[in-house]
């Protein structure tokens, strides 16, 4: 590689790690919730120290610091975490830290593995990151006409959609050339100048946006008080009495509602609807706000003794809900019990002789 091109692919990638440790610290010293924190700092670490073990030149410069490979083996899996911390809501739990314990475990097993036996664990560990990407791409695409914070909107495909894209771009080029060697391949990986520039890039442009933490981005939704503008504020009243009126007829029911499809049955633009259910109601995003109306009805139904028969599932697809699997995941994030443990207490309590039934 010429001097020149190797000073210009350290001095690059450089300044996105620092860019990277910089925003981590920032996070830390906010005033947003811990799990952002914790994701963001992690997240801010492994990025930065996956910049520098992937360049040869940039590795031995540090004296090939073992300590660095560390936070670099998760990184694919400490992204997944991220996008679903801020882009899902999710809270961390320890099914959550999961794939970052596999990733991690293994990158150290391939450490002491001889070359020859480390290849099937190495694009196992790969192919494993290329999925947790996949999902990672599939929840910031998945959430995104329902997300109510317009800067949240905006952020999901410009940064973190395309970070998770050129990831997994590394990851599928990596196995090609596995299969079948070419330096060529490799050109446009995050280990070469090409590939590692583009990647830097990227990182910067997420730093310039992380970098002051907004909490309309990453904290708990603030409800906006009602203002000085008359006009403004009766319009207001009558869509929320609009809303109030097609949610209590049971809209909320309909499989696959839609925000845009609300506004349309409404007669209303899509964009004050999202304005009025996030900064008036205070939700985040579009589903939170349907799953309240659902969950209320869900926990009506399950206390009720003459429903002890009807299955969970049936109870699910009657309230709008395509699957059980997101019916089970918001109950269970509303009540902090899944709709069966739920069901039992609460007939227990109602009736004690039902408990055969329950």
């Amino acid at each position: 590689m010429p001097t020149s091109l190797t000073l210009i692919d350290m001095f690059v990638r450089g300044v996105a790690a620092g860019a990277m440790i910089v925003t981590g610290l920032a996070l830390q010293g906010s005033g947003l919730a811990g799990r952002v924190r914790l994701a963001g700092g992690l997240l801010s670490l492994s990025i930065a120290c996956w910049l520098i073990t992937e360049s040869h030149t940039l590795w031995t410069a540090f004296g090939d610091f073992y300590p660095l490979v560390a936070p670099a083996y998760a990184v694919g899996a400490i992204f997944w975490l991220f996008v679903l911390t801020v882009f899902d809501d999710r809270p961390l739990t320890p099914a959550t830290w999961i794939p970052c314990a596999i990733l991690f475990v293994s990158g150290v097993v391939c450490e002491f593995l001889p070359d020859p036996t480390r290849w099937p664990l190495w694009m196992a560990r790969n192919m494993f990151s290329g999925l947790l990407l996949i999902h990672a791409a599939y929840v910031i695409v998945r959430g995104w006409s329902g997300d109510l914070l317009e800067q949240r909107r905006r952020l999901r495909a410009p940064v973190l959609g395309f970070a998770a894209f050129y990831g997994l771009t590394n990851v599928v080029i990596g196995l090609a050339n596995r299969i079948d060697p070419h330096e060529a391949w490799l050109q446009w990986t995050a280990g070469w100048p090409g590939g590692g520039a583009i990647f830097a890039l990227i990182v910067i442009a997420a730093a310039v946006v992380f970098l002051q933490p907004r909490p309309s981005l990453f904290g708990a939704t603030r409800r906006e008080t009602p203002g000085a503008d008359a006009r403004a504020e009766t319009a207001d009243r009558v869509m929320a009495g609009k809303l109030n009126a097609l949610m209590a007829a049971g809209a909320w029911r309909q499989e696959g509602l839609t925000i845009g499809a609300l506004a349309r049955e409404m007669g209303e633009p899509e964009h004050r609807l999202r304005r009025l259910i996030n900064q008036r109601l205070g939700h985040r995003n579009f589903a939170d706000f349907v799953n309240g109306y659902r969950i209320d009805a869900a926990k009506a139904r399950l206390g009720d003794p003459d429903e002890a028969r009807t299955t969970v599932a049936a109870i699910a697809f009657d309230l709008g809900y395509g699957s059980l699997g997101p019916f089970n995941r918001a109950f269970r994030a509303a009540t902090g019990a899944t709709p069966t443990e739920w069901r039992r207490q609460a007939l227990l309590q109602a009736s004690p002789e039902l408990q055969e039934a329950v």
